[in-house]
């Protein structure tokens, strides 16, 4: 082949390769949005330290590794526990981390924002609640009802309790039926369980006298929801609550055994945390990710393949704010991704608050 011949065919590869390139561009995004996709193809990778799970966030790997086939997706799975303290000695120590943070335990994801995230506006931003955006920097992609499950062999269902009082009061009810089988998350263990329970002490002026009157007959409390999950169903425990909705409606497809309620007086909606690292080695393919996760095509992903609700109101099926909305209506309480989420974060009071907590769940 002649040097000629050569070029011609580099040429052509060049251009083939960036009109290939430029089709993968969503719609209305800015024209030097190009700039960031080639800078990110030569990246040639992305790495996700997240606590949504390998599986649920399959669809969504796939299908950004299909937008973008450059781009391999290096996705670290772990509790957000695990997540917070490696993040933060790897930033420490100087060395590789993740590119792109992604929690669900809001709190303590938005405290790594705060000291760590890199400023970026994503061109989805619009389609957004404000609520969701903090500072152009942390960004909530997800919108998930905080439920109640329970064993629907053994709980009947003019039983089921919808609401938190009445969960109380069924439990006070039947003390023998419910001893040691009541579970939900341990909040030491668990930044979500944490998180969530001061959510509801906010919400509720009379939480800890519920919480009491649920752990009456003692809680297993544990630190994740596929535990909890497996515990109802095989009937070891009877109900469970403070349950992430996605994971409970995905597992209900399957699982006879397992029922979901939505609490009427309030339900909570947690909105997990994802952010870019200021020292993202991969920072251009880590832009690509955020503005995936929450572009349509994205959110339409997680929420009719992956289970998990939509933050948008324009994806298809009932999957989204507008579905959750039209079936809770005034009970759903968002929680903001904001400054409000750090106030229990300072030791003193979360250790107060823990404290409290074990005292009237008696442990």
């Amino acid at each position: 082949m002649s040097n000629t011949t050569l070029r011609i065919s580099l040429l052509t590869a060049t251009v083939l390769f960036s009109v290939s390139a430029m089709s993968a561009l969503p719609q209305g995004y800015p024209a030097d949005y190009q700039k960031v996709v080639d800078a990110a193809t030569k990246e040639g990778k992305v790495v996700i330290y997240s606590t949504t799970d390998t599986k649920a966030a399959g669809p969504l790997i796939q299908g950004f590794e299909a937008a973008y086939p450059g781009i391999k997706v290096e996705y670290n799975d772990m509790n957000s526990t695990e997540l917070y303290n490696r993040f933060i000695s790897e930033q420490a120590a100087g060395g590789g981390s993740g590119d792109v943070v992604w929690s669900s335990s809001m709190d303590t994801g938005l405290k790594l924002a705060t000291d760590y995230a890199l400023e970026y506006k994503s061109p989805e931003q619009g389609q957004l609640p404000k609520w969701a955006v903090w500072s152009d920097k942390a960004y909530g992609t997800t919108y998930e009802p905080v439920v109640f499950i329970y064993n629907k062999r053994m709980i009947p269902a003019n039983e089921v309790p919808d609401s938190h009082a009445a969960l109380a009061k069924l439990i006070a009810s039947q003390a023998d039926k419910f001893k040691s089988k009541v579970t939900t998350y341990d909040i030491k263990k668990s930044g979500l369980g944490f998180m969530l329970s001061v959510q509801d002490s906010k919400a509720d002026p009379n939480y800890f006298k519920t919480l009491a009157d649920v752990a009456k007959g003692g809680l297993a409390v544990q630190s994740s929801t596929g535990t909890m999950m497996e515990r109802v169903s095989s009937g070891e425990n009877l109900i469970g609550f403070n349950i992430l909705g996605s994971y409970a409606e995905a597992r209900a497809k399957t699982d006879p055994s397992l029922g979901i309620s939505y609490p009427k007086d309030y339900t909570l909606v947690l909105s997990r945390v994802s952010f870019i690292s200021q020292q993202a080695q991969n920072s251009n393919a880590a832009k690509l990710w955020l503005d995936y996760v929450l572009s349509e095509k994205g959110q339409s992903i997680l929420a009719n393949q992956a289970d998990i609700p939509s933050i948008r109101n324009d994806i298809e099926g009932k999957n989204d704010i507008d579905g959750m909305t039209k079936m809770l209506g005034n009970a759903l309480k968002p929680i903001p991704v904001d400054e409000s989420l750090l106030e229990y974060l300072q030791p003193k009071k979360r250790l107060d608050y823990i404290k409290q907590w074990r005292e009237a769940a008696g442990k």
